[in-house]
């Protein structure tokens, strides 16, 4: 039951990862993020998938269960692709201040 929840867990943030990334393309504007929760976001999803590689049980299980954690190194990409834009649009803005 705890890796179902936690499946439904990561499941939920991964769908929501991609209506943001579009969100900032779209905008163009820095505006309104904050560079700070998206970094300890990413922290928070090298320590899940170091707490995955560092636990003895699901690496011994790791065939049956390697889908989890392609989804917490998808969420990592998906947020790092909001870092990268963040600083996209942050030269964006100041582009349109000059």
């Amino acid at each position: 039951m705890p890796e179902i929840l936690e499946i439904i867990m990561i499941l939920c943030f991964g769908a929501s990862w991609p209506f943001n990334v579009a969100k900032s393309y779209r905008a163009r504007t820095a505006r309104g993020k904050s560079l700070l929760f998206l970094i300890l976001i990413e922290v928070g999803y090298i320590a899940g998938i170091a707490a995955k590689l560092a636990n003895p049980a699901y690496m011994a299980a790791f065939g049956e269960k390697w889908y989890v954690l392609f989804f917490y190194v998808l969420n990592f990409a998906m947020v790092g692709t909001d870092v990268i834009l963040y600083f996209r649009n942050r030269r964006l803005d100041k582009l349109a201040e000059a």
